[in-house]
């Protein structure tokens, strides 16, 4: 959808729901649906109120981000962006940037929104403008720019992706020149930030980069692993600044002085000052604008002495916000933003009421309706985003209900008090993570219930069935006779279902003896070394991957990681494979190239003072029944078509009375090394991981050798490279082999069964 439809829709919904606030006639719209009922004019009124407010919005939002394209499409820049020339630009810093690590060893690329005011071509007048713009800085200078910090650099002008307001990405290799300096609010936000980010340093990894994230937005540090449990449990929205920490802060603010007796007037004031600061300390974030946005219009009501027009103060906030700023109506944090304060506002108080009515105390029935209001209207978008329909969301942000105001509030203590006092600022962070850590607990276990998360329809489609559906529910739900067969069906579902998932859950499969992950373009295997432990071989290109993967496979310690070579499709990942496990050892072949890759190993070893060391043919490890011999490579090999690949490290392994041949990349060169000095016999197994991704390098007298009974490919999808190549996987199969392939099957199981041999696909291979 053209942001200009989203812009439109949005304001069109908001406009609909202010529409109570318009008029003589609001209180008429307001409840239109009772008066349609009743008298036929009446709705009728209603419904032209109804489709004014649509037609309204759409137009506003139309014209507004037609303003925006006619910027971004303006001849002489996008001449220049066409052309992917190379010019001198001035900008503006919009948002802290933003650290993006690509290859090991390599430094990171660091994301900067700006404001593009001047565009100096070469040879060519200067283009003055203001339009907004991405900037890829390669020098680590640009870690350090705050918002509102004019600077210029050159650099090379691309084309934004498709649907991006944006009028242009410039690629930086240079540090930037700045211009002046960022306002002195600003740099306050800057020294508080981080200044907590110190207090909460000397902190464990998880809610060491929770609680920033929590009280300010600052997620640099946040562990990747505990931000996919997070999204699993319906919690992501803890991770990034919203509207429950402006209540929470505004809530103290406001007792304060109302303690102090201020008048209204007064108390708006100072609400509104403390606001304004929150605000610029955690970034105008979508979800903060539009926090800020209610918590402005709300505070304009107090001092009018109407403080209970939340409705068409939250619906004027939005509308306003997206005029200002189309690109708003097609970011999901604000749209979750929203859609949960409409929920709080719209459902929540009815259904506590309902709850209280029928005899719950206040806080319990509040505690339950708050989150589940929540759920109910954010779930169609969740489910449009990942897939699934989280069924623990509600539970466990019930849970976290009672850790998040401490939370909060004492990081935010922490971060006034460290540019003062880091000392006191570091223990204040020391106790703000205790309730910090009963989220990382409750995120954790949740993300592993079974029968979670249900897959459901991705996409427009899914959210509208799943709207649909949650609509019709809820009309039906008034009937008592429709409510209990609900309560029925519901209870039915989960007690019927979940014994099957925790006895039969199917991943990993019984008697597994080895299991290729499904990592894109890379390697990561695994083969089981009693319950919860494994040898990891190699790690994937990124580390989400293979931690999900291992994860999958209840596997809590990785008693040896082996690196097969250092290629960045095989030790990308490394940092997966030791987040929150213990890593006995590593070894690796005695090989230095690529360096980059070596030294990011190693530094991941070394930080988890774990022993590395590199091994060559005849070095056996043994562990639950588990053997590995490394059997290759004899000699080192140069001038081949890959050295790295053909001095990679090959494994044979016996497992429960099978053989698995691990023979990372190892091309034709190194594949006739292996024949040459140990023979066919040594070579044979019954599972293959077939070597490099199943390209066409590979030695037709090697694969007679090792037979295999399974071969198990690991491959990216639509990869550049043309792997797997079609003729080995035919010779393969012609041979008697079965052959899998993770990007068409996902993680790849081999089985010991009472007949034999057997594989399992769990399915879902990564995009």
């Amino acid at each position: 959808m053209h942001a200009s439809s989203r812009a439109g829709l949005l304001i069109g919904v908001v406009a609909l729901v202010a529409a109570p606030a318009v008029g003589a006639a609001g209180p008429r719209a307001a409840r239109w649906w009772p008066a349609m009922r009743r008298r036929w004019p009446a709705g009728r009124s209603a419904a032209r109120w109804v489709a004014v407010s649509v037609l309204l919005g759409a137009g506003c939002g139309a014209v507004a981000t037609a303003a925006r394209v006619g910027i971004r499409e303006a001849g002489p820049l996008a001449a220049l962006v066409d052309a992917g020339a190379t010019v001198r630009v001035d900008v503006i810093v919009r948002d802290d940037p933003r650290a993006i690590h690509g290859s090991p060893g390599l430094p990171p690329t660091y994301l900067v929104p700006v404001e593009l005011i001047g565009v100096h071509p070469d040879d060519a007048p200067l283009v003055r403008l203001s339009a907004r713009a991405l900037l890829l800085g390669a020098d680590p200078a640009w870690r350090s720019l705050l918002p509102g910090q004019h600077a210029s650099a050159t650099g090379k002008l691309l084309k934004p992706r498709g649907g991006d307001l944006r009028a242009a990405v410039v690629s930086v290799k240079d540090p930037p020149r700045l211009v002046g300096r960022s306002s002195w609010a600003q740099r306050a936000a800057g020294r508080l930030r981080a200044g907590l980010q110190r207090a909460c340093a000397p902190l464990p990894d998880d809610v060491g980069g929770l609680l920033p994230g929590l009280v300010v937005g600052d997620t640099s540090r946040l562990d990747p692993s505990l931000e996919e449990d997070f999204r699993t449990t319906g919690m992501t929205h803890l991770n990034a600044v919203s509207g429950a920490n402006v209540a929470i802060i505004l809530g103290v603010v406001l007792f304060l002085v109302r303690w102090a007796r201020a008048g209204p007037v007064l108390a708006a004031l100072i609400c509104a000052v403390a606001l304004a600061g929150f605000v610029i300390l955690a970034r105008p974030s979508p979800s903060v604008v539009r926090a800020a946005a209610m918590g402005a219009i709300g505070l304009v009501g107090l001092a009018a002495g109407r403080p209970r027009a939340a409705v068409p103060a939250l619906a004027a906030g939005v509308a306003v916000l997206v005029l200002v700023d189309p690109e708003l109506a097609g970011d999901a944090g604000f749209t979750l933003s929203v859609l949960a304060t409409g929920g709080l506002l719209l459902l929540a108080p009815h259904w506590r009421d309902a709850l209280c009515w029928r005899g719950w105390p206040a806080p319990a029935a509040e505690a339950l309706a708050v989150p589940a209001a929540a759920q109910v209207t954010c779930g169609p978008v969740v489910a449009a985003i990942s897939g699934s329909v989280s069924l623990v969301a509600v539970p466990a942000n019930l849970l976290v209900v009672p850790a998040i105001a401490p939370a909060t509030l004492l990081g935010v203590s922490a971060a006034v008090l460290s540019p003062i006092w880091p000392a006191a600022a570091e223990a204040v962070a020391w106790t703000a993570q205790w309730p910090a850590r009963w989220l990382v607990v409750v995120a954790a276990y949740g993300a592993r219930v079974p029968a979670g998360a249900v897959p459901w329809p991705g996409g427009i489609a899914g959210a509208l069935l799943l709207a649909a559906l949650t609509v019709a529910l809820l009309v039906a739900a008034r009937r008592p006779v429709v409510r209990r067969l609900v309560a029925v069906v519901a209870a039915g579902a989960v007690v019927g279902a979940l014994p099957v998932r925790l006895l039969a859950s199917g991943w990993p499969p019984p008697r597994w003896i080895v299991v290729t992950c499904a990592v894109g373009q890379g390697d990561a295997v695994v083969l089981p070394a009693g319950p919860g432990r494994a040898v990891v071989i190699d790690a994937g290109p990124e580390p989400e991957a293979v931690d999900r993967c291992l994860r999958r496979l209840g596997v809590r310690q990785v008693v040896l990681f082996v690196v097969s070579h250092f290629h960045v499709d095989h030790i990308g990942g490394v940092a997966g494979v030791f987040r929150r496990r213990t890593v006995a050892g590593v070894i690796t072949p005695d090989w230095p190239e690529p360096p980059g890759g070596r030294a990011a190993v190693a530094a991941q070893a070394v930080a988890a003072r774990t022993p590395m060391v590199a091994v060559r043919p005849g070095w056996t490890y043994a562990a639950g029944g588990l053997v590995l011999t490394v059997i290759g490579p004899f000699e080192p090999l140069h001038g081949t078509n890959s050295d790295p690949n053909n001095n990679s490290l090959v494994v044979r392994a016996r497992v429960d009375g099978l053989t698995v041949l691990l023979p990372g990349d190892a091309e034709t060169e190194e594949q006739q090394e292996l024949l040459n000095h140990l023979g066919s016999q040594a070579v044979r197994a019954d599972v293959l991981k077939v070597p490099h991704h199943g390209s066409a390098y590979q030695l037709p007298e090697f694969l007679d050798a090792v037979d295999p009974a399974v071969a198990l490919v690991s491959v990216g999808r639509d990869n550049d490279y043309g792997h797997p190549n079609a003729s080995l996987l035919g010779r393969l199969r012609r041979d008697g082999a079965r052959v899998l392939r993770t990007d068409e099957g996902g993680d790849l199981a081999a089985v010991r069964t009472g007949a034999g041999l057997a594989v399992v696909a769990r399915g879902d291979p990564p995009a």
